[in-house]
């Protein structure tokens, strides 16, 4: 089926129907749907359940296994966290406030998220961008810069910092992902995870956010990141679907970006919810 019949029947269904809705629609009609179908609605169900997943990293291989894909989204729900917009810089991107006059603390809402240090990109939630790309340039590794840093200092959340970094390699990728957070929510002590994932399959992405769920304070995310399949869309495609299933109220900046596995080349998608 081709590509333009999946997009229609993704949009006939209005992106409203679960994955036993999509496979009840597939038996009823009696016809062979596109695996991006069920891969749309996985992507739609993960992003829609929570309302609030703080911030996000999505890493993984395009489904034609050319292309590096990455998205790093923020939202919130306080006036100084929503105050915000993503705006390139260089050869990755960064925060700024939307409003100047509505900024109250830029320490942990300003930074930059994504830059690129030759054949890796970095991205992670916050300022430890800076830290990994200065230590990974003096011959340190992605593991050793982040055992210079801890969560964030916002107690009683204590969010925690997520961070991950894909190296292209002889025409391909790996990548790793990292969380830094509090021991059940004690700002004593700092839990730090890493995972690496080589020759990562086609179609597959990882996706790890900071908040397992709401709360008060907010509880760290748990686990490995998460699997996510990939349809086989292009970049503007693969935004929009992104941005319409984050919750409308709580998301805030999403950026997108396809890296060509053979070249390097990239292009990317920023997309504000302040305009």
């Amino acid at each position: 089926m081709s590509k333009l019949l999946t997009l229609l029947i993704f949009n006939l269904v209005g992106g409203r129907l679960s994955l036993q809705g999509i496979a009840a629609l597939v038996i009823g009609i009696g016809m062979a749907v596109d695996s991006a179908v069920i891969s749309f609605a996985r992507i739609k169900e993960e992003l829609n359940s929570l309302a609030d997943h703080g911030r996000g990293i999505i890493i993984g291989k395009s489904a034609d296994g050319k292309k590096a894909i990455t998205a790093y989204f923020i939202m919130g729900r306080s006036v100084n966290s929503r105050n915000r917009v993503f705006v390139a810089e260089g050869d990755g991107i960064r925060t700024e406030a939307f409003d100047p006059s509505k900024l109250s603390d830029p320490s942990l809402i300003i930074y930059a998220p994504v830059r690129v240090l030759g054949n890796k990109t970095i991205v992670t939630n916050g300022d430890q961008t800076d830290t990994i790309y200065e230590l990974m340039d003096k011959q340190m590794t992605f593991e050793q810069a982040l055992r210079t840093r801890e969560f964030e200092d916002d107690a009683p959340n204590y969010t925690p910092r997520i961070s991950g970094i894909i190296r292209l390699e002889n025409g391909d990728m790996n990548f790793a992902m990292s969380i830094l957070k509090s021991a059940d929510g004690d700002g004593s002590s700092c839990q730090r995870y890493n995972f690496a994932y080589s020759n990562p399959l086609a179609g597959k992405a990882k996706f790890i956010h900071t908040y397992k769920c709401d709360g008060n304070p907010l509880p760290s995310f748990e686990g490995e990141p998460k699997t996510l399949e990939l349809p086989d869309v292009d970049i503007d495609t693969m935004t929009d679907i992104i941005w319409k299933n984050l919750n409308e109220d709580n998301k805030v900046s999403l950026f997108v970006r396809y890296i060509d596995l053979a070249t390097g080349e990239f292009e990317s998608r920023i997309v504000n919810k302040n305009v």
